[in-house]
């Protein structure tokens, strides 16, 4: 008996090719070695066992690690008794439809008595649940912080009411589709193979509107405008999704609504800046509190917290209020608020106020301000290193 070829050499390619590598590979050899373009070649048809096998394992990432560990022998606990069986252990059916689809002209089809066994089957058209809405809905920053209540009206697709979602019109029924007898799906041989594709004179529900619904023209569904009141909770921000179940489009034939999904955007406000749950907020100081200190009051979306300030406090310096944030949305505790203090400069003086304002500069010297000494003894220290080089 001949050993059996590499999974990688089967389908011809490096033990580093991706999942997108390994498939075009497939698919490729798939269509070359197809028993119905090789009828009678016994070859061909083991060769597409072959290349069938090795992509069944290389195209899953546990199979392929484990092969790659302990090659063929670490395939028998991954394939039932007796190795690889097409019937059994191929699970990429929908990559061998598109196959099929390509060979006989039409996507979508369906197959059985591959290998001698039976695949894969689709059941005719029933009830289908509705579509996902998406919503995109812009609040105020306060709605985001408090929470909100807002009614918003969207156009949906609702169960028509004349025909109840049948797309029959009332006193009328369904009849049986004649051209698939009220399977859903026609049959055509080929080679081997038994070829099941969806009916397309009933598109796979097996039944016939001769006498459509006037309202809804024989879809079951109508458009309509829908209000509905959404409730923000405290504490989103902008990229929250609201998930309301079963307020999205109605099913088909009877099948469950799908859901909504509403998309907030916070509006930017005026006052504070965001940052997780903490807000930001910059506050403009003058610089005699600056220089001698003081309390001040500064806004809160909780309402106004006083703050003190030290002597000598710099322009850009942050303060935290514990617990003065947005609350969290996971139900527990608030964020902080930061406060960054902001010395403003004076302009418009008159002659009194600029005449003592002179005279202060006059009877304050470089141990007044730091910083500045220090800035001047770094710049001074700089030109002296550029000196002694020479530059």
């Amino acid at each position: 008996m001949a050993a059996k070829r590499d999974y990688y050499e089967v389908l011809g390619v490096s033990k580093t090719a991706t999942a997108d590598e390994v498939k075009k590979a497939y698919r490729k050899l798939a269509m070359k070695y197809h028993p119905d373009k090789n009828q009678g070649n016994k070859d061909a048809e083991a060769r597409f066992k072959e290349i069938s096998e090795a992509y069944e394992v290389l195209s899953d990432e546990g199979k392929r690690r484990q092969y790659d560990q302990f090659g063929h022998e670490g395939m028998k606990s991954a394939f039932g008794p007796g190795g690889f069986n097409f019937q059994r252990d191929f699970t990429h059916f929908s990559d061998l439809e598109d196959i099929l689809g390509s060979l006989f002209g039409g996507g979508g089809s369906i197959f059985d008595g591959f290998f001698g066994g039976g695949a894969r089957r689709r059941s005719p058209q029933g009830p289908g649940r509705g579509a996902d809405l998406r919503f995109d809905l812009e609040i105020d920053f306060e709605e985001a912080a408090f929470g909100s209540e807002r009614d918003v009206t969207l156009p949906l697709s609702e169960e028509c009411k004349s025909c109840k979602g049948s797309g029959v019109a009332p006193g009328s029924r369904k009849e049986l589709c004649k051209q698939c007898g009220g399977s859903g799906v026609v049959v055509s041989s080929s080679g081997f193979f038994q070829v099941r594709r969806t009916c397309p004179i009933c598109a796979g529900s097996g039944e016939m509107i001769t006498d459509p619904c006037r309202s809804c023209k024989g879809t079951g569904r109508v458009k309509a405008r829908r209000r509905l009141t959404l409730k923000i909770p405290p504490g989103v921000e902008t990229g929250s999704q609201l998930r309301l179940p079963g307020k999205g489009e109605a099913g088909v034939k009877g099948g469950p609504r799908g859901d909504l999904y509403v998309q907030l955007h916070v509006r930017p406000h005026d006052l504070f800046q965001r940052h997780g749950e903490d807000l930001l907020c910059d506050v403009p100081i003058s610089f005699s509190v600056a220089a001698l200190g003081g309390e001040i009051q500064v806004p809160t979306i909780h309402g106004h917290a006083k703050l003190k300030l030290a002597p000598g406090t710099e322009s850009g310096k942050v303060f935290r209020l514990r617990g003065k944030g947005l609350p969290s949305t996971q139900g527990y505790g608030k964020g902080d608020q930061l406060v960054r203090v902001l010395v403003e400069v004076p302009v418009d003086l008159g002659s009194s106020a600029r005449n003592q304002l002179e005279a202060f500069g006059r009877a304050t010297s470089n141990r007044n301000y730091p910083a500045a000494a220090g800035f001047e003894a770094r710049v001074k220290a700089f030109f002296e290193r550029k000196k002694d080089m020479g530059k």
